[in-house]
């Protein structure tokens, strides 16, 4: 090979669509119910009566599942599935322009304080583009508390497309992006932390075994599931505000800064301080795996591909 192993050749664009698409896929499939239960514990005022305890992830879970059928763990997959190829494009994509951007121009090496600004924009690029709108419809699906064994039980928004019809007609196309600032400050903060954990251990993993070209699929699950387990943990006040808002209807005359304030004023007064970090263990059951599965489908993906399409020159390594 005319390179040496440790240097980069950039992506394509399709390539980062296809794997990142499979790999965000296969990380709703997997990760669904946790993420319900996160909403769900979020959204709950348990525990705010005197002498009671907040409702746990266990509890939550048994709670959906008794009362509205096993299949309610995945209500809002469908507004999750349709968001996840752009989305994971939209990472992985913008996270590798800008890491170039912000390299070297000398040696083309990006530092660790760069690779986090990459990740930090990588974030609010995909919080902004695609982010948003999708977890709005998936707050609204999730937080619909109907049984799927009752027919006769109509809930209000019957799957993802009629949510984002219902929401345009009775709110105007703005209630898809209540809560951006929000969703970009949180989506910021996960892929500045996770881009630059997954990086720095995958080097780390590389000098330990020098003698292994590409790292194998449990090295990559490994790393990931590390490196996504430091957002939730960092900005997690934030990921319950958030979803309040999102749940919640305009206020006709105030602005999202005054409804951020209210959310958060009530919850400190009537709820206490673990109130902002409610739906924490679901949270990060959710994403540090999904993390793990993302790197390891993308990478393995990625490098089926670029395989396939090589033609002398070398396999990407990220």
């Amino acid at each position: 090979m005319s390179r040496n192993a440790n240097e980069k050749k950039p992506v394509g664009f399709a390539t980062q669509l296809i794997a990142g698409g499979t790999a965000g896929a296969m990380e709703a499939l997997c990760c669904q119910p946790l993420d319900t239960i996160k909403v769900r514990m979020q959204l709950s005022k348990s525990g705010t009566a005197p002498g009671t305890k907040p409702r746990g992830f266990i509890a939550t879970g048994a709670m959906i599942v008794r009362r509205e059928t096993p299949l309610a763990l995945y209500k809002g997959l469908g507004a999750v599935l349709s968001g996840i190829v752009p989305k994971m494009a939209v990472r992985f994509a913008s996270f590798e322009a800008y890491k170039g951007w912000l390299a070297d121009p000398q040696t083309g090496v990006t530092s660790v304080g760069n690779i986090f600004l990459a990740g930090l924009g990588a974030g609010t690029t995909e919080a902004v583009l695609v982010v948003t709108p999708m977890e709005v419809v998936k707050i609204r699906l999730q937080a619909q508390m109907h049984s799927l064994a009752d027919p006769l039980e109509q809930p209000r928004y019957r799957n993802a497309g009629h949510a984002v019809y219902t929401i345009i007609r009775e709110e105007g196309v703005g209630a898809l992006y209540r809560g951006v600032t929000l969703t970009a400050l949180r989506q910021a903060t996960n892929q500045g932390a996770n881009f630059t954990a997954y990086q720095e251990l995958k080097k780390v993993a590389h000098r330990l075994q020098p003698d292994l070209p590409d790292l194998p699929s449990y090295q990559h699950m490994l790393i990931g599931l590390i490196s996504g387990a430091m957002g939730p943990f960092s900005n997690a006040p934030i990921d319950t505000i958030k979803t309040r808002l999102q749940k919640a209807t305009a206020e006709p005359g105030t602005s999202a800064f005054q409804r951020i304030a209210a959310i958060a004023r009530e919850m400190w007064r009537q709820e206490g301080f673990r109130s902002f970090y409610k739906g924490i263990t679901p949270r990060v059951l959710r994403v540090a795996p999904g993390q793990a599965i993302v790197f390891a489908v993308y990478e393995r993906v990625r490098k089926v591909i670029e395989t396939i399409k090589e033609s002398g020159g070398d396999v990407y390594a990220e």
